[in-house]
């Protein structure tokens, strides 16, 4: 669903009804929060800060559409991140201020000198690196009169839930529920299921229709084999043109890479291809036992703590669920051909939480409403 800007949350809600989308009491009641918020941060007053707004519930419920409604309507600083990419910002300014003596406090007030607001799209904690930092930087941010908006899949309390140390997690956590209005956004049903016009981007066992997409989309274009540089890692892509690129699954998935080379990636191809796409689901690993280690940040006494179990596959899900989120962020559609359907292409492992946004937003790549610049809720 396309849209011309609108000046308020509210006014895209209404624009949003009136192409046809389907109403939600859950993302009315987000709506008018976020409308309460617009009108505070343009009201002229700079204190106290407004409360900020929290939107947690399941995958597809237009959680991510309703916070870049906000976020785009906006007159005063502000800056939007996916909440993975700020953590590794954050963590490239610690390396930075290496030395300093309150380098969180000071980080914070670089971000205030930048935006009044941040907003977070899929706020998830599974680090104790990230919830030590988190512990204070989120202190830190309110105290300096920042405004959050997040999305997540979880409410506050469940955030690192059963993590190691989660008690360092706890002031931010308090913070939170201090500083934003909580709001639970499920109108039970995944908008991204609606009834769309369909766009085939997922294949099955069927190697020739990336073949034939390949060379419809590089028609007239220079084409290679030849491995390549992208964010300093050597790729070695089937073949790539000017406006697309085309790996198998082993040449991408399963090689060392994180999300920062997707971003760049994506930064430089319009279209990715990605072919032969193993079924992902495994056999559970037995669960490890780790005894009391250090964390990174300090000594600490623990105990026998169990380990999740892990499949083998689950080191390529993750850099998959990296690779469909870099590509869902900047709307460049993602080509796949897979031994599986789907809906069985990851069933079974540590992941499936996590792979439950991925199979949704793949699910919604598989239509006309998504592609460069769309927007739908």
């Amino acid at each position: 669903m396309t849209f011309s800007p609108a000046s308020s949350p509210l006014q895209s809600w209404h624009q949003a009804l009136e192409q046809g989308f389907v109403a939600d009491t859950a993302q009315q009641k987000a709506v008018l929060a976020l409308q309460a918020l617009h009108q505070s941060l343009h009201d002229g007053s700079t204190t106290p800060a407004p409360m900020g707004v929290y939107l947690w519930g399941p995958v597809g419920r237009g959680k991510t559409w309703l916070m870049d409604s906000f976020h785009n309507s906006l007159q005063v600083p502000s800056r939007r991140q996916h909440f993975h990419h700020f953590m590794q910002w954050v963590h490239r300014r610690l390396f930075a201020l290496t030395g300093s003596a309150d380098p969180l406090s000071i980080i914070a007030r670089e971000l205030a000198a930048e935006a009044r607001v941040l907003c977070f799209d899929e706020l998830f904690i599974n680090d104790i690196g990230d919830a030590s930092i988190l512990g204070r930087l989120f202190l830190e941010m309110f105290a300096q009169g920042m405004v959050l908006v997040a999305t997540s899949n979880q409410p506050p309390q469940q955030l690192y839930e059963h993590g190691h140390n989660r008690e360092r997690l706890l002031p931010a956590i308090a913070a939170i529920q201090q500083h934003m209005r909580v709001l639970q956004v499920d109108g039970g049903q995944d908008h991204r299921l609606h009834p769309a016009q369909a766009v085939q981007r997922y294949w099955v066992r069927d190697e020739q229709a990336l073949a034939g997409l390949f060379d419809q989309l590089c028609e007239g274009q220079s084409c290679s084999d030849r491995p390549l540089t992208v964010n300093h890692q050597q790729l070695h892509p089937l073949r790539h043109c000017a406006t697309a690129i085309w790996f198998d699954f082993s040449q991408l998935c399963e090689q060392p890479l994180a999300a920062q080379d997707f971003m760049a990636l994506c930064d430089r191809y319009p279209v990715i291809l990605l072919g032969r796409v193993p079924g992902l689901s495994g056999t559970l690993r037995e669960a490890g036992i780790a005894r009391g280690t250090e964390d990174a940040v300090e000594q600490v006494q623990a105990g026998d703590r169990v380990l999740p179990p892990l499949t083998r596959q689950d080191d390529s899900v993750r850099r998959l669920i990296a690779l469909v989120d870099e590509c869902y962020d900047r709307r460049v559609p993602l080509y796949i051909e897979a031994d599986v359907p789907l809906d069985e292409l990851y069933t079974s492992g540590a992941l499936t939480f996590s792979f439950r946004r991925t199979l949704s937003r793949l699910t919604e790549m598989q239509s006309e409403r998504f592609g460069a610049n769309a927007v739908s809720p």
